[in-house]
């Protein structure tokens, strides 16, 4: 389970874990039934480990605000996506304090809170924030940037062609 290839579709509800690249697009399991789906080149894909959130300061990753959301609640699901406005902002607030209340609206509050519990109830946020010891001793959380490209890369990758057998000239020696 690794919380660098999940990713949102749009059009389709909940997440999605990166499977198999395909000629045409890539195969998709859902995190909520487990269904496999096929996915096109053509449709509109964002990665959870490329979003970010507007603050005051600049942005936060979207991994960032699932542990401080995972740190206020132990762990446990978030407060419903389905909340009052006014409550879905207060709670907003306690977890990421400084969010620019201007370029972050409801509706991304709403699908944030709904895909933290997604991925809690999925046992993806016990891995998120479970600190992984780096060879210098020092603890990160397992999202920064080299690792995500290094996943990206091994999703794009693809097999190396075939040598096609050449025909051999003979020449006649006489």
């Amino acid at each position: 389970m690794s919380v660098e290839k999940v990713l949102a579709i749009s059009g389709k509800p909940g997440l999605y874990e990166l499977k198999i690249q395909t000629r045409s697009g890539f195969i998709a399991e859902s995190l909520i039934d487990g269904k496999r789906l096929t996915v096109g080149l053509r449709s509109n894909v964002s990665l959870l480990s490329e979003i970010s959130i507007y603050t005051e300061t600049g942005e936060l990753k979207l991994f960032e605000v699932f542990a401080k959301i995972a740190t206020k609640e132990n762990n446990g699901p978030a407060l419903d996506h389905k909340a009052t406005n006014n409550d879905l902002l207060a709670y907003f607030g306690e977890v990421v304090p400084d969010f620019d209340r201007d370029r972050v609206y409801v509706s991304d509050i709403k699908k944030v809170l709904n895909w933290y519990n997604i991925l809690q109830q999925a046992n993806y946020i016990a891995a998120l924030t479970a600190p992984a010891v780096t060879t210098t001793g020092t603890v990160t959380i397992n999202n920064n940037t080299e690792e995500q490209e290094t996943v990206e890369a091994e999703v794009v990758e693809e097999k190396p062609k075939a040598k096609r057998a050449t025909k051999k000239k003979t020449e006649d020696k006489e």
